[in-house]
């Protein structure tokens, strides 16, 4: 586990996420358009960490994936249902309701400035890290250091 120290916070670095190379983030704003300022790739599977920027400070508040685990036939092609980009703009989240509708709203609710999203490729032409297991790992890493999981995710949340 690696710390990473900037200014007023820190933010949690996951060793389990420095071998991908195909990754990326962004920022979103409750005023933002999720579907706009998503840059994560539709066509590939893996996990992302959500941190919310809120007065000064930054937490790491959830920790997801996308993803169908149908891996039966890992050498099947063509268009992959849930893809990151899928499932960060319309995958559920709260109460069932798309994110591109429920997390400006909880933004609001917990006067979050900003959430920086961070999306790693796990399963793809090079790695085939199935993105299901690589998140129950990184939520194993926090709770064993914090003692709980993210507060955005929830304790059924371990698929």
């Amino acid at each position: 586990m690696k710390w990473l120290y900037c200014n007023l916070f820190s933010i949690v670095m996951f060793d389990e996420l420095e071998k991908y190379t195909f990754k990326g983030n962004f920022f979103y704003r409750p005023t933002d358009s999720l579907e706009e300022v998503c840059n994560a790739p539709s066509s590939y599977y893996g996990v992302f960490l959500v941190y919310a920027l809120r007065k000064g400070k930054v937490e790491l508040i959830y920790i997801g994936k996308s993803g169908v685990e149908l891996f039966g036939n890992a050498n099947t092609e063509g268009h992959i249902c849930d893809g990151l980009r899928d499932n960060l703009v319309d995958g559920l989240h709260f109460d069932e309701t798309s994110r591109k509708n429920c997390w400006p709203v909880q933004m609001f609710i917990e006067d979050i400035e900003a959430l920086h999203v961070h999306w790693y490729v796990t399963y793809d032409g090079q790695y085939k890290d199935r993105p299901g297991y690589i998140k129950i790992k990184l939520l194993q890493v926090y709770q064993g250091i914090f003692g709980k999981i993210p507060r955005w995710n929830f304790g059924s949340d371990r698929t």
